[in-house]
């Protein structure tokens, strides 16, 4: 297992981070403990999680136990806690507080490390917001921020307000980013590389889509095949040329739907979401899986994706001679 920082930050984050929504109910411990054992036996370092996944804060609070402070505990707010009592959801401070507090107690935990905001609050100013996650990890509560299933404008506005009052910045962004579903790459990508956060990526497999469920080439334990009538002739595509390059590398279907997106851009975190101790592992056979360009090219193409107005034609621009001459400039390496 390789690892980054996240964001602008010097905190150290595993390339795999491990979604435990599916420790939704009771019941499954033993699997659970499994799952979670498999993941950091690998050299994982982060749990995502949320108030809202049912009973998943409270089933990691007693699993963690003395594993805690080695490891990147991150949870969400925003989602309803009590759908008769209007303040019980939204990113203003009064439901953050109590949320957060309830998050810790269920954590069995003194301080959260990654706090998202879980979805835009359209009717909370972000000043407050950024205001309320700031005090929080003045008061050790929190160690950083993230955002998820927010505009790329807000995420920067939001950021900016930060940096201009000496608040905690956005350090992640948490979206749905796949092979099938490739809207990031038009604004909230871009935004974050510009910016420096770190994206990590849910619903990475589709569903099951990518990982074989509808070519029969999945590993053990992928799950049922699904039924093709079902999906898109879209989706059926590039489920073979997912299967086709795995076939050719020697690898499952999944971990090269994974290691897509860390080719596609080096700041990309994908969540593994699975249900099963052999979905786990076979997701972890991702790390240090080698695409070529030819077969990338491939991939991007199966998927008919287009960025569309204006990064299409701004990449356009910057060919033609109308636009900045003849001479072309040399762009300086990053650090």
């Amino acid at each position: 297992m390789r690892y980054r920082l996240l964001g602008r930050t010097g905190l150290r984050i595993s390339e795999l981070f491990f979604g435990a929504m599916t420790f939704y109910e009771r019941g499954g411990e033993r699997t659970f403990h499994a799952m979670l054992d498999a993941y950091l036996d690998a050299g994982g370092n982060v749990i995502d999680t949320a108030s809202a996944y049912g009973e998943s804060e409270s089933i990691l609070g007693e699993m963690l136990g003395d594993r805690r402070d080695s490891l990147v505990l991150a949870t969400k707010y925003t989602l309803s806690r009590d759908q008769n009592d209007p303040n019980a959801s939204g990113n203003h401070r009064k439901n953050m507080v109590l949320t957060l507090e309830q998050s810790l107690r269920r954590l069995r935990t003194d301080y959260i490390d990654l706090y998202w905001v879980h979805c835009w609050d359209r009717h909370t100013p972000i000043e407050e917001t950024m205001r309320v996650l700031d005090d929080a990890v003045r008061a050790g509560k929190i160690r950083y921020v993230g955002i998820s299933n927010a505009p790329a404008w807000l995420v920067s506005r939001a950021n900016t307000v930060a940096e201009w009052r000496g608040w905690s910045a956005f350090a992640g962004l948490q979206v749905p980013y796949n092979l099938l579903r490739r809207d990031i790459e038009r604004d909230l990508l871009p935004m974050a590389q510009a910016s420096g956060v770190t994206v990590a990526a849910y619903a990475p497999l589709a569903q099951g889509k990518l990982a074989g469920r509808l070519t029969g080439g999945g590993a053990a334990g992928s799950g049922q095949r699904l039924d093709v009538e079902a999906v898109s002739t879209q989706e059926q595509a590039v489920a073979r040329e997912v299967q086709t390059v795995a076939d050719e590398l020697g690898v499952s279907p999944a971990q090269v739907a994974l290691a897509w997106l860390w080719h596609r851009s080096p700041i990309v975190h994908p969540i593994i979401g699975a249900s099963s101790v052999e979905q786990v592992k076979d997701n972890l056979g991702a790390v240090g899986v080698s695409i070529s360009e030819d077969a990338m090219r491939r991939l991007a193409a199966a998927t008919g994706f287009v960025r569309g107005y204006p990064q299409d034609d701004i990449a356009e621009e910057e060919e033609h001679p109308f636009v900045y001459g003849t001479k072309r400039v040399t762009p300086v390496a990053s650090s």
